[in-house]
Parts: structure tokens; sequence; C-alpha cells
């Protein structure tokens, strides 16, 4: 009777301390909150496929992370995501080297013209790429993955089939792509890819280079007539999403573990997004009577041939910096002829 006396005693005693707040109830954490920055559109395909990314993030650590999309560059312009991401204007960024050129030196030869096949290749090269060097010039971000488009092609208002027909060309290009311009004879110019539209509409662009992707997500079918491939001078863009270096180390080593696992997963996807679109983009131009053209072998040939000084370039240039470029050139030439 005594002891049945002192543990009510003490459970009352262990209530009324609860109630007063003596003893801390279990507080459930709040959700870790996240932004995600980028200059595509909200309704592109890689805006909707950052979106999944984020869903899978927030289903896989059960809601302990919640991401935000800005779309269209909203917390800031594309030229300066990289930079915002940095100082935290946003946690997450996707963007292109190629806006801020000279930042990413070794991560060029990816932009070289190397004779890819498609954007899951060149995709997977990219983060293969980066994994081997470990370029010191990414280190003030933590990179999610990279990713690149398929063979870039020329889109014009007129046919091109010939070296004759591109000179003297006015044609849009964003950073290493100049190079592949000015060995061809046109004359590059660059802007940022909003401005494009109106540019082809009114003639101070003539064409642009890019994959097909641009001609239905980007409307530039309404502003060009003709597509031009070239293998010889098959090259990509670099586009990267990475995340403030101090907000990914400030997660919960189960929570990077995640995303980290997610993100190798998002390398093939994100390469089949871009041959998809490409594919998408292609059949919505020829919908409206846009013409594609292949160049004759002995033509390729000879854009081939004009591409091989601007890798020696590239080469040369690294070396001045101090930089493995001529690894990183051997490198990726010789992953894709054992990828194909």
């Amino acid at each position: 009777m005594v002891r049945t006396r002192g543990l009510i005693c003490t459970l009352g005693c262990v209530g009324l301390l609860l109630v007063a707040g003596a003893i801390p109830t279990p507080v459930h954490a709040q959700p870790i909150e996240l932004s995600y920055n980028t200059f595509f559109p909200v309704t592109h395909a890689h805006t909707l496929n950052a979106n999944e990314w984020i869903k899978e993030v927030e289903k896989r650590t059960n809601g302990a992370v919640k991401i935000t999309m800005y779309a269209a560059a909203t917390l800031s312009p594309p030229e300066q995501i990289y930079a915002g991401v940095i100082k935290g204007i946003s946690d997450i960024g996707m963007g292109v080297a190629a806006f801020n050129k000279g930042r990413f030196p070794l991560t060029e030869v990816l932009e070289m013209p190397l004779g890819h096949k498609n954007g899951v290749q060149m995709t997977k090269l990219m983060n293969e790429f980066y994994r081997k060097f470990q370029p010191k010039e990414w280190s003030d971000t933590q990179i999610m993955y990279l990713h690149g488009y398929g063979p870039g092609r020329l889109h014009t208002k007129k046919p091109v089939r010939s070296l004759e027909d591109i000179k003297g060309l006015k044609v849009r290009c964003t950073g290493t792509s100049a190079k592949i311009l000015k060995a061809l004879g046109a004359v590059p110019v660059a802007m940022p890819q909003t401005e494009v539209y109106d540019a082809l509409q009114k003639g101070v662009a003539e064409g642009l280079l890019s994959p097909p992707e641009v001609l239905k997500f980007w409307r530039f079918a309404e502003v060009t007539n003709c597509t031009t491939a070239s293998k010889g001078a098959a090259y990509s863009m670099t586009f990267w999403v990475t995340m403030n270096k101090k907000k990914w180390e400030s997660l919960p080593k189960d929570v990077r573990a995640t995303i980290e696992q997610i993100n190798q997963e998002w390398i093939q996807k994100t390469g089949e997004a871009w041959d998809k679109m490409d594919a998408e983009g292609e059949e919505f131009a020829k919908s409206k009577g846009h013409q594609f053209l292949e160049l004759s072998p002995e033509e390729d040939q000879k854009w081939g041939k004009l591409m091989l000084p601007i890798r020696d370039e590239y080469v040369a240039e690294m070396k001045q910096k101090g930089l493995p470029g001529d690894e990183a050139l051997k490198f990726c030439l010789e992953w894709l002829s054992k990828n194909p």
C-alpha cells in the first residue's frame, strides 16, 4: 500500500513538472529550406526535370529538406547565378559555364569540338571528367552534377552546306563556340539567350550554334529555316548544378549521402532529357517546314580539320596556367572512343 501511494505521488509530480514545462517534450526539427535558381523558363523541360530532382530529394529525406524553385533567373541573372550561389543569394543554382568565360578554364575542354554523339554520352563524360580531375575552379561551391547536350548544330535563315555558305555569316554563340565559328569563317555574335529571338527576327544575327531543343523550347524555329549538322565540328556546353558550400556542409551526413545518390541517378536522367528535347525540337521544327541538312563526308572532313587548332590552342593555354590541359583532352577523347 505504501509503495502504491509512493508510485502515485511520483507520477503526480512528473505530471506537474510536465505541465510546468520543467521536462521538455520532444520537438520535431523544422525542415531545412533551400532555394534553387535557374535561368530556364518555368515550363522548360530542364526546369521540370529540376523540379523532379527537388521532389525526389524531399521524398527520400522524408521531408527533412524542402526546396523552392525560382525559374527564369528570378534570384540572379544568368551570368550571375554561380556568384549568387557562392554568396547565398540562392542555395542551389543551375547555369552554364560559358556564361562566365574564363572562370572554369580546365573545364573548357568539355566545350571543345570532341565529336560526341548524344546528350547521355556527353553528360556522362562531363561527370567522369569532374570525378577524375576535381578542378579547383569549382571548389568554392559543391557540385551536384554536370550535364551537356548532344552535338550542337548550326541553325540559320538560309541553307548552309559548305564553308562558302557560312563565310561571313553573323552567328550567335556563347563561350568557346565562338572559336568554332571563327575557324569556320563565320562572324561570332555574343548575346544572352533571352535576346536571340529578337536578334534573329531583326537580322542582328543570321543564325546560332545550339542544340535542336531551342527550335521548340525557345521558339527559334519561328525565326530560322534550316539546320546543319557536322560530326567534325560537334561540340557541347557545360551546364552545372551546384550548391552553396557552407549550406552543403551544414546538412546532416545522411541527408548529404541521400542527395549524392540522387545526383548520380540524375546524370543519366538529365542526359536522356537533353536527347528527348533535341528530338522534340527537331520534330517540331520539321512540322513548321524547317529544313535539316547533313554535310557531305568530304565537306564534314574539311570542317573537322579546322577544329584541330582549337584543341591545340586549349592545351597551350592550359599549360601557361599550369593546368593539365593535355591530360584532360586525352582523357575526354579516349573516354568517348571507349564509351560510344
